[in-house]
C-alpha cells in the first residue's frame, strides 16, 4: 500500500491553450490505492487533466500533486504509469520484446516483462508481431507495457475503447486486483456503466468538475440506479444553475 493516503491532489487547477479554458478551477483528492473514474463526454478536458497529472501537460495555474510530490517531478517517473487512448508500442517487434523494452527503462527484468504479459491474458501471443495482433490485443501490449514498471499510480485513457464485453470484464477484474493490492488507478470513461467499477467518480463537463462521489452517491444524487440517466441529470441541475446565475448577474 502508498505511504500517501492522498495518491493525487489538485487545488485551484487551471489549464489554458491560447485563449481557451481546458480545465477551470478543478479542487479535488484522490485517494490511494482505489480505482477513481474519471467520467464526462468527449471535450469535457479528460485527457487534459490526466495529461496534467502525468507531468506532460502545462499548468496556467494552481497546484497538482501526485504521491506528495509536483505533478511531473523527475522523481515520479518511476512511480507513475500513463496509457493513452493511441497505442504505445512498436509494431514490428513483438509483443515479449516490446514489454521488455519499456521495462528495461525501469530496472524490470524478464520475469517482470512475463508476469505483465500474463496479466493482460497475452502468454499465447508473446511472440508475435504487434502489428499481427487483433485491435484488442495490441491494445492489451500498451497496457503490459505500463503494468511492466509496477507504476504506483496507474493513469489509464479510455483503455476499453473498441474491446468486446468479455475484454471489458476481464480488464476491470485486473484492475480491481490491483488496487487491492495498493496500486491507485485513475481511468477515463465515456461509458457511464463502466462508473460501478470505481470506488470514486470525478465527474466532468466542459472543463468544471460537477462532482466528486461514489457510485451509489451518483445514483441518489441524480434520482436513478441508471448511472447514465443520474449523471445526465447533474448535468441539467448544473446547466440550469449555470443559466440563473447569468440571469441574476
Amino acid at each position: 500500500m502508498s505511504p500517501h493516503p492522498t495518491a493525487v491532489e489538485a487545488a485551484g487547477l487551471h489549464v489554458t491553450r491560447g485563449r481557451t479554458s481546458i480545465l477551470r478551477g478543478l479542487d479535488f483528492t484522490v485517494e490511494a490505492g482505489r480505482i477513481t473514474g474519471l467520467l464526462g463526454p468527449s471535450g469535457s478536458g479528460k485527457t487534459t487533466l490526466m495529461r496534467a497529472i502525468v507531468g506532460v501537460q502545462r499548468i496556467t495555474q494552481g497546484t497538482l500533486s501526485v504521491l506528495g510530490r509536483p505533478a511531473g517531478s523527475a522523481p515520479l517517473r518511476h512511480d507513475v504509469g500513463y496509457v493513452t487512448q493511441g497505442a504505445s508500442v512498436y509494431g514490428d517487434l513483438s509483443v515479449e520484446a516490446n514489454v521488455r523494452y519499456f521495462g528495461a527503462m525501469h530496472g524490470a527484468t524478464p520475469a517482470d516483462a512475463a508476469e505483465a504479459i500474463a496479466a493482460v491474458g497475452l502468454q499465447a501471443f508473446a511472440q508475435q508481431k504487434a502489428a499481427d495482433l487483433s485491435g484488442g490485443q495490441f491494445s492489451r501490449v500498451s497496457l503490459a507495457c505500463a503494468l511492466v514498471a509496477h507504476p504506483t499510480v496507474l493513469v489509464l485513457d479510455e483503455p476499453t475503447v473498441g474491446l468486446d464485453p468479455v475484454l471489458r470484464a476481464e480488464l476491470w477484474e485486473r484492475f480491481a486486483a490491483m488496487a487491492r493490492a495498493g496500486t491507485t488507478l485513475l481511468i477515463s470513461s465515456h461509458v457511464m456503466e463502466e462508473a460501478s467499477h470505481c470506488s470514486s467518480l470525478l465527474l466532468l463537463r466542459e472543463g468544471l468538475l460537477l462532482a466528486q462521489l461514489s457510485p451509489a452517491e451518483l445514483a441518489e444524487r441524480g434520482g436513478s440506479d441508471d448511472l447514465e440517466r443520474a449523471f445526465l441529470t447533474i448535468i441539467k441541475a448544473a446547466d440550469h444553475g449555470q443559466e440563473e446565475s447569468q440571469v441574476a448577474s
